[in-house]
This record gives structure tokens, C-alpha cells and sequence, in this order.
């Protein structure tokens, strides 16, 4: 098994699933024929039983082999737009740290994404419904209960990829409310190149 092979098996234990066309961007867009490339690889690592395919979605989606996900299971879409995430971030900054679903204790805030660039970090929160005011309070507050856990002595920015805004009421958090991760990095990079400092840039990294 080569570098490249063990690269996509890593990745497909970090996202739980990759669809083809994720694994084309991340490891065959600098050869000439990427698709067919990437085909030719994922038809070697099923063959092998290295990975797993599932065929209910166009292009084919891909999992570690013994996974356990049901091959049309409903969380697929949400682990796919985490991907999604990734692969946006990684055309700004270099992602020293890229956690899928972190894990803490019990009745505590329950992030997407926990990702360090240039040493700053984040939670991402991707919200493909829309909650109640209700359910978002209840949220926010699972994550105050995060902040005084002491888990962190840099408690990390909380983005949260959303269609719709909510009113987010903390002081001890900072959060941000965008529509995709693209354009959460699009204005740290437009902060970047502005040529006069600015008194507060909250979206400063490092």
C-alpha cells in the first residue's frame, strides 16, 4: 500500500465518508486525468477490502471498510458537507488540527468541527436545519458549560455555518454566523489585506 492509499484510508477514518469526487480534490487534481485516476485507485481498495462502497449516491460515496455505516444512512449528507468545510479551509490555510465530532463530557457543547489554524482555534458548527430559538439558547448554553469545564486555556471561536441567524447571546464565547466557511475565510483574508490596522479584528487569526 502506498503513501497516497494510506492518506485516503486516514482521511475516510477522520470523516467516516468521502465521496469520490472529495477524494479527487483532495489527492488526484494535480494529474492529468483526476477522475479516472481516483476511479482506477477506489476500484483497487474495494477489490482489496480496504474501503467499502455505497452506490445510493451519485458520484459514489466511500467508507473504511468495517465501518459500520449503513450504506444510505441519513448522516452521510452531514459528514460530506464537513468535508466540504475542510476542503474550503485548505484553499486559504494549512490545517494544523482537523477534528471530526470531538468528544467531551456528557451534556456539553457537541461541535461538528474543532480545527487550529495558525495556532488560533475554532469550532464549527454546520447547521443544515433551522432550529427554535429555544433549541439554539440550549445550545449556546451547552457551550458556556464547555467554557467553565476548563477544557481549554484558549477557549476557541465558534463558527457557525447556518442559511439562517440567529440571536446568540454570550459573553464569554465569541461567535460568528456565516453561510459557508468560504465566506468566513474570504473576510479573514479581505481583514488580511487591508492596509491600515484596525483597532479590533475579531476574525484575526493567530
Amino acid at each position: 500500500m502506498n503513501k497516497r492509499d494510506k492518506q485516503i484510508l486516514n482521511d475516510l477514518q477522520r470523516f467516516r465518508v468521502l465521496g469520490r469526487d472529495d477524494i479527487v480534490d483532495l489527492y488526484f487534481s494535480h494529474l492529468k486525468n483526476p477522475v479516472t485516476c481516483a476511479n482506477t485507485v477506489l476500484k483497487r481498495l474495494v477489490r482489496d477490502k480496504q474501503i467499502e462502497v455505497s452506490k445510493h449516491f451519485t458520484p459514489y460515496v466511500y467508507f473504511l471498510a468495517g465501518s459500520g455505516m449503513k450504506k444510505n444512512s441519513t448522516k452521510i449528507p452531514h459528514f460530506l458537507k464537513l468535508v466540504e468545510v475542510y476542503k474550503q479551509v485548505l484553499k486559504y490555510e494549512r490545517v494544523e488540527t482537523f477534528i471530526v465530532e470531538p468528544k467531551y463530557n456528557k451534556g456539553l457543547a457537541e461541535p461538528d468541527i474543532f480545527m487550529v489554524i495558525k495556532g488560533t482555534p475554532f469550532f464549527v458548527e454546520v447547521q443544515r436545519n433551522v432550529y427554535s430559538q429555544k433549541v439554539m439558547n440550549q445550545k449556546i448554553k451547552r457551550y458556556e458549560d464547555l467554557y467553565y469545564s476548563n477544557e481549554f486555556k484558549k477557549f476557541p471561536f465558534v463558527i457557525m455555518i447556518s442559511d439562517t441567524k440567529y440571536d446568540i447571546k454570550t459573553d464569554l464565547i465569541t461567535f460568528f454566523q456565516e453561510k459557508s466557511i468560504y465566506d468566513f475565510m474570504e473576510k479573514i483574508n479581505k481583514r488580511k489585506k487591508e492596509p491600515k490596522p484596525i483597532k479590533e479584528i475579531r476574525y484575526k487569526l493567530g
